[in-house]
């Protein structure tokens, strides 16, 4: 047990513990109004944009798993550097759009968004179920990131309830400050938590390579196979094309997961999501820098230290960083890097949490079980849905293997990217038939499902044959070629049947729309539209 890490790290906890449940009086508003509850009013400026969709991006599980992937598999994990340099032109293109129809008409959701654009309760209802499904293994994943720090104090490592009761202990404060204070309990919660992890990869990019002798060094010391993407050989592109396709699919595939819907929706203005398009490629810079934290730990041999056996035996990878932290750094610092790792997982799960309630409740129980709720008793089921949802995930992670999740998170990937027609499309054009969407929805989802069952569900990436050529490539990007073909083809049949194409609620202007500062608020969507 090491007690100072854990004498810190419980102190640091407390700090956020309040912090969250003051945030429910920050800018104060009405909490038992979704809008206000789910999305804060709309009014978060650029500032805390920055730190919220920060927060809500690089995650526990993302602080872990990288540098892991690099100490385990080399420079195929610096696919995530590149991936979140293209998505920001993305965001800065499309994005603003998704913002002025959803200030427009109240849209709360992408599944808001696609009620209104098409007209289709079902293809509405196929977006909100994958959007829900795939964040579920998300959540669960960010504890993967806590129960690696409390492991790596001397916590739990021996398991049962001594050492899954700090992690009840830090959801069950999760789940209270967020039912209390809504996406404003994460939002002041990021502040704190980037300024930990800034401090904590600055520190480590600076003195752990001093203590190897400088770069130069830890370079030499990675083996050849490890340090660059080894060459294609024989009629595969091996890790090239992979390397490509994750970091494009991913791109495409990262602001459709709803809490990232839900941070950019809670911005003030369509100009705030266009300057945080510019401001967040520091996180990119701070992503690279934690990658090479994996070859820190690989040149010093971390993981053939005796006194991390048992952590290792038990988190594999995956404590190559906590192991790092505690070898280079004293106790009280390993205490604040641990503590931002915990509170990074808390932050995620919290706004992953509101966004699958607010699909939950926006999109099934308001249109097809309690079409006569109340605004207040729909933000009422929210609020206890986004406390099922922490629940589930916190009894997935406690009682059924952490590959599971790992898995689901892997189709998850995949399951999101299908939507990719619908929602991005439909930001630029109505001519695809929602019943086509539909179509494509279903075939790239057996299709990418099929591809990672092939392999075991251990790898996201498939090995596409193309006539004499094999592509190694991201799963999530192949299925998605399938939806588009199949969603183009019918559209072009579906189109001139009448009936088919249902109604457009939302109008050109929509999608360029700028509230005066005074302006009124906008008229709720129809549950029923």
């Amino acid at each position: 047990m090491n007690w100072v890490a854990i004498i810190v790290f419980v102190i640091l906890f407390g700090l956020v513990t309040i912090v969250g449940f003051m945030a429910a009086h920050w800018r104060r508003g009405d909490l038992d109004l979704l809008n206000e509850w789910g999305l804060a009013g709309r009014r978060f400026g650029t500032v805390i944009t920055w730190f919220l969709l920060g927060g809500d991006l690089y995650t526990a599980y993302t602080f872990v798993a990288v540098p892991a992937l690099v100490f385990g598999a080399g420079a195929i994990g610096f696919f995530a550097v590149p991936y979140t340099i293209m998505i920001y032109p993305l965001v800065f293109l499309i994005l603003p759009r998704m913002w002025s129809v959803a200030h427009r008409h109240n849209y709360i959701t992408a599944s808001d968004f696609i009620l209104g654009r098409y007209g289709n309760r079902s293809l509405a209802l196929a977006v909100a179920v994958t959007g829900i499904v795939a964040t579920m293994p998300y959540i669960a994943l960010q504890l993967l990131g806590l129960q690696v720090v409390i492991g790596a104090m001397g916590i739990g490592t021996s398991g049962g309830l001594a050492g899954d009761l700090p992690l009840i202990i830090a959801f069950v404060i999760l789940a209270a400050f967020t039912y209390t204070s809504g996406l404003r309990a994460p939002a002041m919660i990021a502040i704190i938590k980037d300024t930990l992890i800034y401090i904590t990869v600055l520190a480590m990019v600076i003195v752990i390579p001093i203590e190897l002798g400088g770069y130069g060094k830890l370079f030499s010391a990675i083996p050849a196979n490890k340090l660059i993407l080894p060459s294609p050989t024989g009629n595969s592109l091996g890790l090239y094309s992979a390397y490509a396709t994750l970091a494009l699919g991913s791109a495409f595939a990262l602001f459709l997961y709803p809490h990232s819907v839900t941070g950019v929706l809670s911005s003030s203005s369509r100009h705030v999501i266009r300057r945080n398009a510019a401001y967040l490629n520091a996180y990119s810079l701070m992503l690279g820098l934690l990658a090479l934290t994996g070859f820190m730990a690989l040149a010093m041999g971390i993981d053939k230290m005796p006194e991390f056996a048992p952590q290792f035996a038990q988190y594999k990878a995956n404590f190559a960083v906590p192991a790092l932290i505690l070898h280079a750094f004293p106790d009280w610092f390993a205490g604040v890097a641990f503590a931002a790792i915990g509170i990074g997982a808390l932050v995620p799960a919290a706004i992953m949490s509101i966004a699958a309630a607010n699909l939950f409740t926006r999109n099934i129980y308001l249109p097809f079980i309690r079409p006569d709720c109340t605004p207040r008793q729909e933000a009422q089921n929210a609020k206890i849905v986004s406390l099922v949802v922490k629940l589930g995930a916190l009894v997935f992670i406690i009682f059924l293997p952490l590959q599971y999740a790992i898995q689901l998170q892997l189709l998850g990937g995949v399951w999101i990217s299908q939507i990719i027609p619908a929602v991005i499309l439909g930001l630029y054009t109505r001519w695809l038939n929602p019943w086509a969407l539909m179509a494509g929805w279903l075939a790239g989802l057996i299709t990418g499902t099929v591809m990672v069952a092939s392999t075991g569900f251990q790898s996201a990436t498939y090995a596409l044959p193309l006539g004499a050529l094999i592509v190694p490539g991201y799963a999530a990007l192949y299925s998605l070629v399938v939806n588009f073909a199949v969603a183009i083809v019918l559209s072009a049949v579906l189109n001139p049947v009448a009936g088919t194409r249902g109604s457009d609620e939302t109008a050109p202007g929509d999608y360029h729309f700028e509230p005066a500062p005074a302006a009124e608020a906008p008229t709720p969507v129809s549950a029923t539209a």
